[in-house]
């Protein structure tokens, strides 16, 4: 990147605190370019404290105008073979699209597809989960990355081996940010097929830059993503098949496992999605096949403050209650939900 040794004298200067003012307003992609200016914008822009006030302006914008929605989709490949033509869904990819077009415009028809690290015709792609403008990816369901899309500034983290070490085992991820230790840890969840109690937890710290064994106990995990919520991952478990789910939560500080109390839900068979709605963990209660329910925990841990967010009747389709995500809600009460197996962030 080439930058000015100087200031132009046939420019007006104005006070560092009006710049900054100016500066913090910008979208991401105009502040990376406004780098170039001059030497004294490059060092305030790269300043660590910089980038944090530029964060909190972001995500306090009432109107999502610095909000992207990133999300992974099926890619479709179109193979000839002796005059027959057929398509085949062979890996994935990320796209991103303007999160106040979604929320206010119910448009996504202006999505890009986006240059993520590994990226290959045929490699599998899933969004792990996403914080402070970083997304932890998972290439492959072997290969993980944290990526900065504005940037495209990427890490890989090393491998844990569980594919290769433990065959019989599913894993699962999550991705959070501890605001007293200012650091980001990514959670690795295996769980034993034949002995679904037995439950193996690993732990990378991005500033301790390696992973540990953690300890937690057995639980049969649903297969999804931890959703963050007040320092903590979140997943839907059981102790058994015919256990009632619960909610196990980790703490990204100290390292442990509990259980989140849940709200009285209707009689019925039932199944649970976890997410998570501003500063709310949210729980999407499916009763599969007649109607859902999202509750959200306005104070968290505290039982008593579970409110019913909004009643989703049945649709058309059998399991599209079954596969609802609940992803954003806006400040007048607008609600976004996911619809498929896409990976969002």
């Amino acid at each position: 990147m080439a930058v000015e040794d100087e200031d132009p004298p046939s420019v007006v200067t104005f006070p560092t605190e009006i710049i900054v003012e100016f500066l913090l307003r910008l979208p991401v992609k105009s502040v990376l370019r406004c780098k170039s200016v001059c030497k004294s914008w490059y060092s305030l822009i790269s300043d660590p404290q910089f980038v944090k006030s530029h964060l909190a302006m972001s995500t306090t914008n009432n109107y999502y105008r610095q909000h992207r929605l990133v999300f992974s989709t099926e890619r479709n490949i179109i193979n000839v073979d002796n005059s027959s033509i057929f398509s085949t869904n062979q890996g994935t990819r990320i796209e991103s699209c303007n999160l106040d077009d979604v929320m206010h415009d119910n448009c996504v028809n202006n999505a890009l597809e986006l240059d993520y690290p590994f990226k290959h015709l045929s490699k599998r792609v899933s969004i792990v989960g996403s914080c402070n403008g970083l997304i932890c990816i998972d290439v492959d369901k072997d290969v993980l990355y944290i990526w900065n899309p504005s940037t495209r500034k990427s890490y890989r983290l090393p491998p844990t081996g569980t594919y290769r070490t433990h065959p019989g085992f599913y894993v699962l991820h999550g991705f959070g940010y501890i605001a007293s230790t200012d650091d980001y840890k990514v959670v690795e969840l295996s769980n034993c097929f034949w002995n679904q109690r037995k439950t193996f937890v690993k732990i990378y710290s991005l500033k301790g830059g390696n992973w540990k064994n953690a300890f937690l106990h057995g639980f049969q995990f649903h297969v999804d993503y931890g959703k963050l919520c007040n320092g903590a991952l979140h997943w839907a478990a059981s102790r058994s098949s015919s256990y009632p789910w619960t909610i196990v939560s980790f703490d990204l500080g100290n390292e442990t496992c509990g259980e989140v109390l849940q709200p009285v839900y209707d009689a019925g068979r039932k199944d649970l999605r976890l997410g998570s709605l501003k500063e709310w963990l949210c729980v999407l209660c499916s009763y599969r096949g007649i109607s859902a329910d999202v509750w959200v925990m306005k104070d968290y841990g505290v039982k008593d403050s579970w409110t019913k967010l909004v009643f989703i009747p049945y649709f058309s389709h059998p399991l599209m209650d079954q596969r609802l995500m609940p992803l954003c809600i806006s400040n007048n009460g607008k609600l976004l939900l996911q619809f498929g197996l896409v990976g969002k962030s």
